[in-house]
């Protein structure tokens, strides 16, 4: 499904994209996609932020309310604050315009394939810490944490790594999908939030362990 309301891109990415083997569906308004995705279920979503009908970032949000379908935003806009806004929203992949029709089915392959291996893990334990893949609910002791989308993803990219040092750049690339550094506050201040819902501190950690100048690292606490 591409949602993208400049004529000339949809058809151009249409073509290329069908080029590559995809079947393509496409929409040039957000409430028209929007609907057209909750009927028909695509295997993963193309979507602008610029739409004329409603910004880009609610139709997003108002998928996320009922589909975890893939969404890759495509978009022009470049600053910082609005792609971590937009990741943290519920966007799986982030790409900036002017893109190549190549790269584009290389990140639509991208996300399918963590999708497809994300789907293998029923759940993962850590102490008295248990990740539900599958219903993305996370329990301490037998408590459900309320957390975030990113959250959660952080946390369970931490869990499946089995105790390894994770650097902030793999969390960049693997939990908010940025191949590219000077974000590292944004993976800091979500490491601080989960660290409050686990009931630690960076200076008294016991899941979560930094690394000075590799990484972090999720553990089962010391008895």
């Amino acid at each position: 499904m591409l949602v993208e309301d400049d004529d000339r891109i949809r058809a151009a990415l249409t073509r290329s994209l069908e080029a590559q083997g995809h079947a393509v569906r496409t929409f040039g308004t957000g409430m028209a996609g929007l609907s057209d995705i909750v009927d028909h279920g695509p295997d993963v979503v193309v979507l602008d932020l610029g739409l004329p009908d409603v910004e880009g970032v609610e139709v997003l949000r108002m998928l996320r309310a009922v589909s975890q379908v893939p969404v890759i935003v495509a978009t022009a806009r470049d600053d910082e604050t609005e792609i971590v806004r937009t990741l943290d929203a519920g966007a799986d992949d982030y790409v900036v315009k002017p893109f190549s029709a190549a790269q584009l089915d290389a990140r639509i392959r991208a996300v399918l394939r963590r999708r497809s291996d994300g789907g293998a893990e029923e759940g993962i334990e850590v102490g008295g810490l248990r990740i539900d893949v599958a219903s993305r609910v996370v329990t301490l002791d037998g408590v459900v944490l309320e957390l975030s989308r990113k959250e959660f993803d952080l946390l369970q990219h931490l869990a499946a790594a089995g105790g390894r040092v994770v650097t902030k750049r793999e969390l960049l690339a693997e939990v908010w999908h940025q191949a590219y550094g000077g974000a590292d506050k944004t993976v800091d201040v979500h490491l601080s939030w989960l660290r409050k819902k686990l009931g630690e501190s960076a200076a008294e950690p016991r899941y979560l362990h930094t690394v000075r100048g590799v990484g972090v690292r999720l553990v089962e606490p010391a008895p």
